[in-house]
């Protein structure tokens, strides 16, 4: 059965939770699911999935260097890269085409992903310390979404997942 690797980078977890979720329904492939900050031997896998969060508008930087650190192995497998973000709760920026996170991300990188996804995330109020709680609830006011800091607005669509998953054939 061929491998497949998940790597992925989050700050609160909901994309190692996409990135477990991913892997529960491979039916085709065995998937191995790791952060991206392991050292990752990448020559035993097919294809390499990575996914990345991300916070204040921007990923982080262990995903930029995975992906220099990497490039050329990147480029000769089978490989996806998949969003998370906040911001693609809006119908109208959660398409790979239409979301600002991934376009930028994709014009400051040398890799071409051969598939992309992009997943709503979660905001987990009571979980944050005071300073995000608050800037991200600013963010939310500006945006026009969710202030109230007692609660978790979980966003991800889990469908979009297992269709992400089924057009990777994992």
């Amino acid at each position: 059965m061929e491998k497949t690797l998940i790597t992925y980078s989050t700050v609160d977890g909901q994309t190692k939770r996409i990135s477990e979720r991913l892997a529960k329904l491979a039916t085709q492939s065995r998937v191995d699911v790791l952060p991206i900050s392991n050292q990752i031997n990448l020559d035993s896998y097919k294809t390499i999935i990575i996914g990345a969060s991300i916070r204040y508008g921007k990923y982080r930087n262990e995903v930029f260097n995975f992906i220099e650190n990497n490039i050329h192995t990147l480029n000769v497998k089978e490989n996806a890269f998949f969003s998370v973000n906040v911001v693609a709760r809006k119908p109208e920026k959660s398409a790979p085409e239409t979301n600002p996170y991934l376009i930028k991300f994709l014009g400051k990188i040398k890799w071409k992903p051969k598939n992309l996804g992009v997943f709503a995330g979660k905001i987990e109020y009571p979980k944050y310390k005071f300073i995000d709680k608050y800037a991200i609830k600013f963010i939310m006011w500006l945006t026009k979404g969710p202030t109230d800091t007692s609660k978790t607005y979980e966003f991800t669509d889990w469908n979009k997942v297992g269709d992400f998953a089924r057009d990777l054939k994992l």
